[in-house]
């Protein structure tokens, strides 16, 4: 008799999907036998970086590289002249090639391969290569060997993320994270925002736009180059500065990955390396993102695997990473890609349109981190609500440690779009922050980069709109103003202790940073003007913005002062005729009046006994931009509770 997967223990209604998820478990488990031969580890299947690519070797150096499909290969570059025949490839098994060359090969030396397939010739830039330049003249990008004289030392031996502790993540784009309209680097980020970090509170860096991608526009979701960090940002050394430096903070770091699609590009990028369209993608319609204009990867593929897999163990050794936020999870997941879907019935999660071959990567690559970095976290971008993605493989899940929850911030949006206040529907409001998988645990947030690029719109400007740009110095008034401060401050608070187990914030979100983000493109003459972050507003004395990021940091506190966002949830109170929303999180209890007009007065449920509820927070603290002097809030008595308009306390039990 068959063990019962802990998943349908998790949750009964998947009862009837029972072989579906044992297939899933006994695919995952067959093909993983297969790519390890009946032996080894996924660590040490995982090595592709360590053969492919360019390596120094004994009075000289090696370059090995995959191209089944070609009949002829040729290194060439400043190192040779840039002669395309002086340094031809010897062919090996299954589709490798390698050169071998006596003597040193300058750092820094640029370099492409010739692919000779079919008949005809054309240039590619090497699969494995470390960094990749663009050329000034042809806007193209070569590949660069990089070998420095010295190797980076790391100071990080100590740095320990605990897998128990919720993460508290700051979203940053390095290059759009300076004041300047320019791509800012890896070392001004150091410097200046990983500081800025720290004073919020934040545990985690989720860094975007990391690996090579020749669109800058593209917000770094359209992968080139795997291996190779970003040239704009800096050089590899400069990323593991910022990376050590972080981690001498207490900061762990996580890279926004892309294993959901790739660029298009051939002259910079991995399509059609070989002359095939099918070497690490699907052939045909089947290979093209049909809403991102991409390359689709054939996960069914034990040579895709093997880069795929390569690539994650390559970030978390070489680079210290932490683990990984997977970007188009969703995408991944379903055929059609999830669009136009609303996943509304368990049958869509287990049919004809799911791509097992997906699911069965998302499964290795979980494992393969665990086995590299045993406390690295991970983190699933899916909109679908997927069962078992965030349960344990061994339980017949999918492995992750998080999913976004990412229905939140859809929410807020077409609220603040669609409602007046007194239309808010508190019984709704609780519905999404707290509905989730059960035993699966969720990275709340209000709002991302997502709602801050152009054409959409952040918290703040759907509830302040221009009015931002006239009064939010100290001495102006505006009712608009009030309104906006008041509700960005509460919508950050319930969102932070209800809709999840960690909690994710874009930087400068937190502080209402009144700029959308406009990258560089050919409709906005290739400005940087939106392509940054004003952080002298949050700093300055005299203006508002003070207000709200002192009320983040406040907030953040609470997690990091008594492991709030550990705890369970459990409503004691709601009321949607006087919009008052009142439940406890562990030793935390909240009072949210949501009431446009109306302050009101509520009693609160009676501590244990011996203790009492002590105030620790107050939206309309003078030190957020309200009334109330900190500290002149007493203690929670057996009389009600008076709470202001658009207002909310937090106490916690002592």
């Amino acid at each position: 008799m068959k063990n019962r997967l802990k998943l349908l223990e998790i949750d009964p209604l998947l009862a009837p999907f029972e072989g579906d998820i044992r297939l899933r478990d006994e695919r995952y488990r067959g093909v993983k036998k297969q790519l390890l031969g009946g032996g080894g580890s996924l660590s040490d299947f995982a090595n592709g970086s360590l053969y492919y690519g360019f390596h120094p070797t004994e009075g000289g150096w090696v370059y090995r590289e995959w191209a089944p499909h070609a009949e002829a290969v040729h290194l060439f570059g400043d190192f040779n002249g840039w002669d395309r025949e002086a340094h031809p490839c010897r062919k090996l098994e299954n589709g490798n090639w390698e050169l071998r060359v006596k003597g040193p090969v300058p750092h820094q030396s640029e370099v492409k391969v010739q692919i000779t397939a079919d008949g005809t010739f054309f240039d590619r830039i090497p699969l494995y290569v470390r960094r990749a330049v663009q050329d000034p003249l042809t806007f193209g990008f070569n590949g660069q060997i990089w070998w420095p004289d010295e190797p980076f030392v790391w100071t990080d031996g100590d740095f320990v993320r605990r897998r128990d502790t919720p993460p508290l993540i700051y979203e940053c784009h390095v290059g759009m994270a300076g004041e300047e309209p320019k791509v800012s680097s890896f070392r001004e980020f150091t410097e200046t925002v990983l500081p800025r970090v720290k004073r919020l509170g934040y545990n985690t860096v989720q860094l975007m736009a990391v690996m090579e991608h020749p669109y800058y526009a593209s917000f770094g979701y359209q992968i080139s180059n795997f291996f190779a960090v970003s040239s704009r940002l800096g050089t590899p050394e400069d990323l593991k500065a910022l990376i050590n430096t972080a981690h001498g903070m207490g900061i762990a770091v996580l890279l926004d990955l892309v294993h959901s699609h790739a660029a298009k590009n051939t002259a910079e990028g991995i399509a059609a390396f070989d002359g095939t369209e099918y070497q690490f993608f699907h052939a045909g319609p089947q290979g093209d993102h049909p809403a991102w204009n991409t390359k689709l990867f054939d996960y069914g593929k034990p040579q895709v695997l093997h880069f795929l897999l390569s690539n994650l163990k390559y970030w978390l050794t070489e680079y210290h990473f932490d683990g990984f936020r997977f970007d188009g999870v969703t995408s991944m997941l379903y055929h059609d890609h999830g669009l136009g879907e609303s996943f509304d019935s368990y049958q869509k999660y287990f049919s004809m349109n799911t791509d097992v071959e997906a699911v069965t990567y998302l499964q290795l690559a979980n494992d393969l981190i665990r086995e590299v970095s045993p406390n690295a976290v991970t983190v699933a971008e899916d909109m679908s609500g997927m069962p078992g993605m965030c349960v344990p493989i061994a339980d017949g899940g999918i492995g992750f440690d998080y999913r976004l929850s990412m229905g939140v911030p859809d929410f807020w949006i077409k609220t603040l779009k669609s409602q007046k206040d007194e239309d808010w529907d508190l019984g709704k409001m609780w519905f999404e922050l707290t509905t989730r998988r059960p035993q699966e645990k969720n990275i709340g947030y209000c709002e991302s980069h997502d709602q801050a690029m152009v054409g959409d719109k952040t918290l703040i400007f759907w509830l302040a709109d221009a009015e931002m740009y006239w009064h939010m110095d100290l001495n102006s008034h505006s009712d608009v103003i009030e309104r906006a401060i008041a509700l960005h401050k509460m919508i950050r608070l319930v969102t932070f202790s209800l809709a999840g187990e960690g909690y994710l914030n874009f930087m400068g979100n937190e502080f209402g940073h009144p700029e959308w983000i406009d990258m560089p493109r050919e409709g906005n003459g290739n400005s940087y003007q939106y392509a940054r972050r004003q952080w002298s507003l949050a700093d300055s004395p005299f203006l508002r913005y003070q207000h709200l990021q002192a009320f983040d940091m406040a907030m953040i506190d609470l997690q990091n002062s008594g492991n709030l966002l550990g705890a369970p949830s459990n409503l004691q109170t709601l009321s949607h005729n006087r919009k008052l929303l009142v439940y406890r999180r562990g030793d935390y209890l909240f009072a949210l009046n949501f009431h446009p007009v109306n302050d009101c007065k509520t009693k609160l449920p009676p501590p244990e006994k011996g203790r009492v509820w002590q105030p620790v927070l107050h939206t309309a603290e003078t030190r957020f931009g309200g009334w109330m002097e900190s500290g002149d809030l007493p203690p929670a008595g057996p009389e009600p509770l008076f709470l202001p308009r658009r207002s909310g306390v937090v106490y916690k039990l002592s």
